[in-house]
């Protein structure tokens, strides 16, 4: 009995020991794992149900046919999670967002025993039926496959499949830039199908607007979401009517960035040139340079500030306005002292004529009127009463002309005197004095006006 229990030991650890039984025990492991796979993936189901319920489910199945076939419409719930917004593009007018869609219908061919959920790995989901939705403004497009293509399937005992994907999509919104940068814009996010009609599919939000999360703690650089709402219509088109869901958010944008880059400099500008109306007149390069630099500078500002926008004539940009108000100012103060200079030129100018013509007028007078003297003699002899007549002729003869030359020389005064009055200015630098409060008043008064127009308006 010792020797047999002795070769019987032996041969069974040549047995052992050999490589092909290795292997062959590995074999026998491995089939038994694919064919009694282990309750983690599948609930609490035992090994002896889960083959033949996943062979049922699938026996028969057709995912060309949509469910409830020739029976009515397949209602299809919605709900999103937005995640973020990566941009809003004004040039381009849209915006990219990165979301995740669920959705979830009913298909009675699903339909197995018990309470419990099964979530399919997402490749699977070339064997089921899917709706067709899609995203009717959308530009750009695409699933997340990073590590897998971002899908989830689950199917519950009573048929309900849940379907949820991550997309990021660019998709347009159309924006009135007419108050930019105090704008509101509305976009939508359109969901539609593409194939299936009102008489195949319906779709439905499951919450109403509680379906949309992750809009309320977005955080966006230039805007803040205001208010958010979802809504059922319907997409018609020449092929029929069509399921339709809609959401509607508003996006204010923060107008703080654009008070300190484009309207603090904008107004730092207007008031520097009023920096020349307490400058002298006869300070000719210092004005000139102030009025030439704050116009040149105000120029660049504004095309900077238009660099970011569309090129679209048919917007006029608050903005725009603002930056037209402030050019209109500076290049008014450059014109206010060529103005000044010019009626401190002419008034100069009006003056030496005026000097000149009363200094013509009086050596004019002085000259043509000359007495005439006449000396008594006492023997003299009486003249004879024709040469009285011809010496009483001689003398009238100069005096006329005197008086008509000292009546022409009067019209030239009296023109010259009215001429000075229309064209010259009493005290040009009164212009000046006057700038100083005009400008700032006007300035203030149009401001005032133009924030409550596009704040309250």
């Amino acid at each position: 009995m010792s020797s047999f229990a002795l070769t019987t030991f032996d041969s069974l650890i040549m047995i052992f020991t050999h490589p092909l039984t290795f292997l062959a025990l590995g074999l026998a492991l491995s089939q038994s794992d694919c064919m009694f796979p282990g309750g983690n993936n599948w609930g609490d189901w035992n090994d002896s149900q889960l083959q033949p319920t996943i062979q049922k489910l699938m026996k028969g199945y057709n995912r060309y046919l949509r469910p409830n076939f020739n029976e009515g419409p397949v209602e299809i719930g919605m709900s999103l999670d937005i995640a973020s917004i990566d941009a809003i593009s004004e040039i381009n007018m849209d915006y990219t967002a990165t979301i995740f869609l669920r959705q979830r219908w009913r298909d009675s061919r699903l339909v197995f025993p018990g309470n419990e959920s099964v979530s399919v790995d997402g490749r699977l989901v070339s064997l089921l039926w899917i709706p067709d939705t899609f995203i009717p403004d959308s530009k750009r497009s695409f699933l997340h496959d990073v590590t897998v293509e971002n899908r989830l399937i689950r199917i519950f005992s009573n048929g309900t499949v849940l379907y949820a994907l991550r997309i990021t999509a660019t998709i347009a919104c159309n924006m009135d830039l007419t108050k930019y940068p105090m704008d509101r814009q509305v976009c939508t996010l359109q969901l539609e199908s593409w194939g299936y009609n009102l008489q195949d599919v319906v779709f439905y939000w499951t919450r109403g607007n509680d379906s949309v999360k992750g809009l309320d703690t977005l955080r966006l650089a230039q805007y803040s979401v205001e208010t958010f709402y979802t809504s059922v219509s319907q997409a018609v088109y020449e092929t029929g009517l069509y399921p339709k869901l809609v959401l509607h958010f508003a996006l204010r944008r923060n107008v703080l960035f654009f008070i300190l880059e484009t309207y603090v400099p904008s107004t730092l500008l207007v008031v520097l040139s009023w920096v020349s109306f307490w400058i002298s007149q006869s300070s000719v390069p210092a004005r000139t340079c102030i009025g030439v630099t704050t116009v040149l500078t105000m120029t660049t500002l504004m095309m900077g500030a238009r660099t970011s926008l569309p090129n679209a004539n048919c917007f006029i940009k608050a903005i725009d306005v603002y930056l037209g108000i402030c050019f209109t100012f500076i290049f008014g103060a450059l014109l206010e002292y060529a103005c000044a200079h010019f009626c401190t030129m002419q008034h100069q100018t009006l003056g030496d004529i005026h000097r000149e013509l009363l200094r013509e007028f009086e050596d004019t007078n002085g000259t043509g009127s000359m007495p005439m003297v006449s000396s008594s003699q006492p023997n003299t002899v009486q003249p004879d009463p024709a040469d009285q007549l011809v010496t009483s002729i001689s003398e009238a003869e100069p005096t006329e002309k005197t008086q008509g030359k000292s009546c022409c020389l009067t019209s030239v005064k009296n023109a010259s005197q009215r001429a000075v009055s229309l064209f010259n200015i009493e005290n040009p630098h009164n212009i000046d004095r006057h700038s100083r409060t005009v400008f700032p008043i006007a300035f203030l008064v149009v401001n005032v006006l133009y924030w409550l127009y596009y704040l309250f308006i």
